[in-house]
């Protein structure tokens, strides 16, 4: 598939796709034209990306994975699963944050629920 169709199929835009591949993060064979040319793995591989970039990863991190998936080795595996012990820690802090922010936010929202009750009663 050609990279218009990649990005109908992922909602990545075209100069994401070309940003990714210049990132490292996704690689295209070439047409005889010159065209990019890209399979249904490279969908799965585009979702990923958008995962891990919406998850705050940077470009660098996800790259040094990167390796890991596409020709795995020892020294790539090893190298890859420092970042992603070192990005799951990060997620994970950052999750725990995220629920202390909901759970500060529910409690607020019961103090200003029972302040409206009990205006409503009293009016």
């Amino acid at each position: 598939m050609r990279i218009g169709e990649l990005s109908a199929r992922t909602g990545a835009s075209r100069r994401s796709l070309r940003y990714y591949e210049q990132q490292g993060l996704l690689v295209s064979t070439r047409s005889p034209s010159g065209q990019r040319c890209y399979n249904d793995d490279h969908v799965q591989r585009v979702a990923l990306i958008q995962t891990f970039l919406a998850a705050g990863m940077s470009t660098m991190s996800i790259a040094q994975m990167v390796p890991c998936m596409a020709e795995p080795t020892t020294a790539k595996a090893l190298q890859a699963m420092a970042v992603m012990n070192h990005e799951r820690a990060r997620l994970t802090s950052t999750i725990d944050s995220l629920t202390a922010a909901r759970e500060a936010l529910d409690h607020l929202i019961e103090v200003n629920r029972s302040f409206l009750a009990n205006t409503a009663d009293a009016a």
